[in-house]
């Protein structure tokens, strides 16, 4: 069994790096390197829980995702074709005085066949690196998106939707028009 610990400051808040995280919709492989569109699978969802199975290059599990606790995201693995025991990720937000937060993940691997115990091994020794950098992707990602949307709700605040303002400032920001109409 591997246990990983990573950490990076951001400057997302926690609501949006969980927003990031317990996004399941199209496209999640853009914020989440190892979640392929073509593996994930959304079972169930409530607004403080999911059950989804996601994964990418053969290696799948099902994650218990909750999210009830505003400082806090644990993923429990419940099912997967490498990984069992302990395994599963938790996330422990920290907010900073001066508006970053803190972002540190466990990471347990707890490998259930021969290719998890290897690949366990590998991640606990010489593949940290490689789930550093997937998680330093994921921090910037969610934090280009947060500053996107940030964008749209300032633009459309300030001049509204329809006025042909609004259309110079999304163009000048380089957002879509359709960008400020409310979401359904």
């Amino acid at each position: 069994m591997s246990t990983i610990h990573l950490h990076r400051t951001t400057t997302a808040t926690p609501e949006q790096y969980i927003a990031g995280l317990t996004d399941f919709g199209p496209g999640r492989s853009k914020l989440f390197g190892n979640s392929a569109d073509a593996y994930l699978k959304v079972h169930h969802k409530s607004p403080l829980q999911a059950d989804v199975t996601e994964g990418s290059n053969g290696i799948w599990e099902r994650l218990h995702f909750d999210w009830s606790d505003p400082d806090r995201v644990v993923l429990t693995t419940t099912d997967s074709n490498v990984w069992g025991g302990a395994s599963g990720h938790t996330y422990t937000f920290t907010r900073r005085p001066d508006g970053k937060t803190d972002i540190d993940v466990v990471v347990v691997r707890d490998g259930k066949n021969l290719k998890g115990w290897v690949l366990g091994f590998v991640l606990g020794s010489l593949g940290k690196r490689v789930l550093e950098t997937a998680f330093e992707n994921s921090v910037q990602a969610i934090e280009v998106r947060s500053s996107s949307l940030r964008r749209r709700e300032i633009v459309a605040a300030a001049v509204g939707p329809q006025s042909s303002i609004s259309r110079l400032a999304t163009r000048r920001l380089g957002l879509s028009e359709d960008s400020l109409q409310p979401r359904r």
